[in-house]
């Protein structure tokens, strides 16, 4: 039996269009390009072939192929940090960071005990996500373990590799938000044995943030860590100046923010921190030495005036980043709106007089990048042989605008430059996850 057979009968499938993925950091666009994808030996939906279409075709003669002119397929995106119960706290005005969680997302958050409005929340969310090409996503859920069970269960449910954990907040929380400190280690730990693993699944521990968490969560939060090393760590840092003094104001003899992480032993690979913005180079040393990323969530630092992330001196220093929406701090579940509010960021960053972030730059932030960062290289983010089969299919004349200036589009900076300032989720044409495509 030749390839071409061997392919066919081991149930492969071809999509013909232009191609666009990473090698060693470098964005290459194949013009007319064969991506080939099917199963692997344990059954895994994996990219088998990618290519030119005219130097790989004659090998396979007989290998159906769905031709898709005019499109672009591009690996699936990664989100690093979103809130799955933070859908209805999108687009509330407030002050600033703490008034926000005050007055809208503890509320809101309160909400995600009740069955009923998880069964109604989680299939929203988790379909939001694809509409925008998103096909792995960090999560944070609420304290509630049901919130958890039903994001994950749903995300199971419909293919997406999701990463995603109970919130731990013993503290400074209001009531129905609040959870009690030996029982939240109990819930998270059985949740572990539950999620982690499973298909395409993930668990993140996740303490909210340093004042949420009493010392006694935080350390057995890092006794966890410990015991689990290959599940993820979750929580954010440095985000707002009122929240460093409130962290000054629990820990005044802890050097920073982020040492406190680190004193109770949550600094680690597969530790995520959201935001990293008032940091300096010990805190960025420490992130590189420890394995520890940041997640990069523009358009929630726009919005609550929290800052801007400085790529200067995180890529002089060297630690592991990228970028994430942020929902519901974050305005938007499009990659496209957070690559551009990242470029606006890195031209506002804090060192000056600031950085150009290439496109090819920003669009790795979000794939390739998102996923060495999350310690999912060469599995999810790009599409070289061996990673899974997620992917997205681009309509680069999506609208009339678009259509116009990519027309015009000399070099594939250009191309990418103009999806990111006026793509949105009309551009997602068709979002596939191991075959399976999905509206």
């Amino acid at each position: 039996m030749g390839d071409a057979a061997l392919l066919y009968a081991r149930g492969m499938k071809a999509f013909r269009a232009s191609l666009l993925y990473f090698s060693d950091c470098q964005a290459v666009l194949e013009q007319d390009g064969l991506l080939v994808v099917g199963p692997d030996q344990a059954g895994r939906q994996i990219v088998q072939v990618v290519g030119s279409y005219q130097a790989l075709a004659a090998r396979y003669p007989d290998l159906v192929v769905e031709h898709l002119p005019g499109r672009m397929i591009a690996p699936g995106f990664v989100d690093m940090h979103i809130h799955y119960p933070q859908l209805d706290v999108i687009g509330s005005p407030a002050d600033g960071l703490l008034p926000w969680l005050e007055n809208y997302t503890f509320p809101h958050e309160k909400r995600f005990a009740a069955p009923e409005h998880n069964a109604e929340a989680a299939p929203f969310f988790v379909a939001e996500l694809l509409r925008h090409g998103v096909t792995t996503a960090l999560a944070f859920a609420t304290s509630h373990p049901e919130s958890v069970d039903a994001l994950l269960g749903e995300a199971q449910k419909r293919g997406l590799r999701m990463i995603a954990g109970k919130v731990l907040m013993d503290q400074n929380a209001p009531d129905g938000v609040r959870d009690k400190t030996e029982q939240s280690l109990r819930d998270t730990e059985a949740l572990i044995n539950k999620w982690h693993g499973v298909d395409r699944l993930g668990y993140a521990i996740t303490p909210r943030f340093v004042p949420s968490c009493s010392a006694a969560q935080l350390h057995g939060a890092g006794e966890l860590a410990a015991r689990y090393p290959d599940v993820w760590i979750q929580s954010h840092v440095a985000e707002n100046t009122s929240e460093i003094a409130w962290v000054q104001q629990l820990y005044p003899e802890a050097r920073s923010y982020l040492s406190v992480y680190e004193q109770f032993g949550l600094l680690r690979p597969r530790a995520v921190y959201a935001h990293c913005i008032h940091i300096d180079d010990e805190d960025r040393a420490l992130m590189r030495a420890t394995g520890a990323a940041a997640a990069v969530s523009p358009t929630s630092n726009l919005f609550l005036g929290s800052g801007f992330f400085d790529y200067v001196n995180a890529d002089r220093v060297g630690f592991l980043y990228g970028l994430a929406s942020d929902v519901g701090g974050g305005t938007s579940f499009s990659p496209f709106h957070t690559m551009l509010a990242a470029y606006y960021v890195g031209r506002e960053g804090q060192t000056k007089p600031g950085v150009s972030l290439s496109p090819q730059r920003l669009w790795w932030q979000h794939t390739a990048g998102a996923a060495q960062a999350l310690g999912l290289e060469g599995v999810v983010g790009n599409l070289l042989p061996g990673c899974e089969a997620d992917f997205v299919v681009l309509n680069p004349q999506a609208t009339p605008l678009l259509a116009r200036k990519t027309a015009q589009a000399g070099s594939l900076d250009e191309l990418l430059f103009a999806l990111i300032v006026l793509g949105d989720d009309r551009v997602i044409e068709r979002t596939v996850i191991s075959q399976a495509s999905l509206a």
